[in-house]
């Protein structure tokens, strides 16, 4: 039999340890993805402002708190608490939740800008499908976080 590294279920990793867990392996592409509808939306005239600056908020705000949620388990500042588990959770769940409304946001302006400049609407219907590929990636992240929320 060979010897396995992986950590069970009800601990949270660290360091390396965060690239070969089930839900943490999802953090490098929730980056990638949340920052292309960044890159993709921020690209294109923002028009009309209101629901596409929704869409910037949450990339924006998701992308940061990504990125430092990322560190932290990286670092080991959870200290391997319940506490943090449920965090973990609750944050992917709220961000699952605040990309669906953006992509379907994104969505509705996209298709109401159907006639207009082609790259432009390429752009946009690029950014919609990286949105819900995100929606998709935080929310398989929330479904395991919570399965070992619920393990420890």
């Amino acid at each position: 039999m060979a010897a396995t590294t992986a950590q069970p279920m009800g601990s949270l990793p660290s360091g390396l340890g965060i690239c070969t867990t089930a839900p943490d392996i999802f953090y490098l592409p929730e980056l990638v993805f949340g920052g292309l509808v960044w890159i993709l939306v921020a690209s294109t005239h923002v028009d009309p402002p209101n629901p596409l600056g929704w869409v910037m908020f949450v990339s924006v705000f998701c992308f940061v708190l990504t990125f430092l949620w990322m560190i932290i388990f990286a670092a080991g500042g959870h200290k391997n608490s319940s506490g943090w588990a449920a965090a973990d959770f609750a944050y992917h769940g709220l961000a699952a939740f605040f990309y669906l409304s953006a992509g379907v946001d994104l969505a509705f302006i996209t298709m109401t800008k159907k006639g207009g400049i082609l790259k432009i609407y390429q752009i946009d219907i690029a950014a919609v499908v990286f949105a819900f590929v995100a929606t998709l990636l935080y929310f398989l992240h929330a479904i395991l976080s919570s399965i070992r929320w619920k393990n420890f």
